[in-house]
């Protein structure tokens, strides 16, 4: 056997065994956030059996449970794909509910089981995938430990344990990094980039951004690569690019128009249109003194968010700042703010800097203990309906 193929089989094999050392790892943490939003879900049933609130919304996302808000729509397009729900069901991309739909197929499993079930592992997974990218970044264990806690008890970071895609992102977000970062010395390790990127961008509209990291690594790799190379660096380029042109190409062949999931997703009812960054700001802000609390919530996250991407740029290597500032940039370009902390979460170099932070064992555990208590606020604002999660 060549060395190439020897080379490729041992890199393969030393990955499986650090993956399922991080799942190990990340358990605690995961088991942890999943309590506290369940807990979270059963105070809301509380509330609602006791209070009998006037409002419908509360009652019925108090009902739908862990399948609340947009996890309704991907259980909807699992069931009974898109052409029912027109349109405004063209800003889910298809690879979460089409997985989900799969799985239903197993006895016993319904579409909502399956929603619920893949958000929750694709959780478990990209963050064991965060620890062992992390520790090979970095050489750093404990920081490694704290990424995934931090990342597991986030406020936003109840949506990982809702049935949202945005744990089947983080999969394949973190998978791409591994297969780049800090240097792919094989060929294969662009291809599986490139098949990361592309599932990405079938997933989330966010998952293009993963274009952003490989050109970045690609451009300090191609002077020095081997010619043999430099098609699947092409590839990997192209990977998170074709998994959205993929969704569009369907789109365009169904409802006969291309950028219609892009124009759905940038309507004033959902992230908006391209728009001033500051304006949005102010107006969130403005929205305490009318007791929309709920908008004003978002302004410190987007202060804290911006300068947690000014270390990000700091500490760590040029791919990293690349897609987190592709991701802040996209969260923060919107209309409305609404769902930005389950964006900025997406962009998993923030919550490794923000780990970064906290080295001393004291400032460790406070700030898990608040991230702890505002997961389970957070969580519990969105089953009152009080909060777009």
């Amino acid at each position: 056997m060549s060395a190439a193929p020897l080379m490729q089989a041992q890199a393969v094999r030393d990955l499986v065994v650090r993956a399922l050392g991080a799942l190990r790892a990340v358990a605690v943490p995961f088991v942890v956030a999943r309590v506290i939003v369940l807990g979270a879900l059963a105070l809301a049933h509380l509330i609602v059996s006791r209070t009998h609130p006037g409002a419908p919304g509360v009652a019925f996302r108090v009902h739908q449970g862990l399948l609340a808000w947009d996890a309704g729509f991907y259980e909807s397009i699992a069931r009974f794909g898109y052409r029912p729900f027109g349109h405004q069901a063209l800003r889910f991309f298809p690879l979460f509910p089409l997985a989900a739909r799969a799985l239903a197929w197993l006895p016993g499993v319904s579409d909502g089981t399956a929603v619920v079930l893949i958000a929750n592992v694709g959780a478990l997974i990209g963050t064991a995938l965060l620890v062992v990218l992390v520790r090979r970044e970095t050489g750093d264990g404990r920081l490694a430990q704290r990424s995934a806690w931090l990342l597991s008890l986030a406020p936003p970071a109840f949506t990982l344990v809702l049935g949202y895609a945005e744990g089947m992102l983080l999969v394949f977000t973190t998978a791409c990094f591994l297969c780049i970062r800090p240097a792919p010395v094989l060929r294969s390790s662009w291809l599986w980039a490139a098949v990361f990127g592309y599932a990405a961008g079938l997933t989330r509209p966010l998952g293009v951004l993963l274009v952003l990291p490989i050109a970045a690594q690609a451009w300090r790799r191609w002077r020095c690569a081997p010619r043999s190379e430099r098609p699947a660096i092409g590839l990997a380029l192209a990977g998170p690019v074709a998994g959205l042109v993929t969704f569009l190409a369907w789109s365009a062949g169904v409802f006969g128009d291309f950028l219609l999931p892009l124009r759905v997703q940038a309507s004033a009812g959902h992230h908006g249109g391209l728009s001033d960054p500051f304006r949005t700001l102010v107006n969130d802000a403005k929205g305490a003194l009318h007791h929309h609390f709920g908008t004003a919530l978002h302004v410190p996250w987007v202060v804290l968010v911006v300068i947690l991407l000014v270390v990000v740029w700091r500490r760590l290597p040029a791919p990293y700042g690349a897609f987190a500032t592709g991701v802040v940039v996209v969260a923060l370009s919107g209309t409305n703010l609404d769902s930005f902390e389950r964006y900025a979460l997406s962009a998993f170099p923030l919550v490794v800097v923000g780990a970064m932070g906290l080295r001393s064992h004291r400032v460790e555990r406070v700030v898990l203990t608040v991230s702890a208590a505002g997961l389970f606020g957070y969580a519990l604002l969105a089953f009152l309906n009080l909060s777009v999660p």
